[in-house]
């Protein structure tokens, strides 16, 4: 009997065997980059989070929504640009409303709101001023 046949389908077998070895330990290698990438990454986020929620208290809150009138934008850009405490007829002039009791009180009304709402402050009774 013959047995060269044998080993040279042996041979091949093996050819191929080491051939999907070697396949394999490439795509294994390939892996463990990725895998070494992305436990990387996922340190970066956990430095991140940690980071985030030791400043999360130093942090302003965020402001409350203003009522759904067009006066309170622009009553909070005359803070803005104030420098100092205002009274509400300090307001209605900056805002260029006529000078009537009802449009003052008004006015005050929505300061008092502001100050409820913790966006404005009332240092002394009728004086408003951003809250800092």
């Amino acid at each position: 009997m013959n047995i060269r046949p044998l080993l040279q389908a042996l041979d091949l077998q093996e050819d191929a065997a080491r051939a999907l070895a070697d396949d394999l330990r490439a795509q294994i290698d390939a892996l463990q980059t990725r895998l070494q990438e992305a436990e990387t990454h996922l340190e970066h986020l956990a430095i991140t989070r940690k980071t985030v929620i030791g400043l999360a208290d130093r942090l302003p809150a965020s402001l409350p929504e203003l009522p759904e009138h067009p006066d309170y934008p622009r009553i909070l850009a005359v803070f803005n640009e104030a420098t100092g405490p205002l009274r509400a007829k300090d307001v209605c002039q900056a805002l260029a409303y006529d000078m009537l009791p009802k449009n003052v009180e008004g006015t005050r009304a929505k300061l008092k709101l502001l100050v409820k709402l913790g966006i404005l402050t009332e240092a002394d009774t009728g004086n408003f001023a951003r809250k800092q």
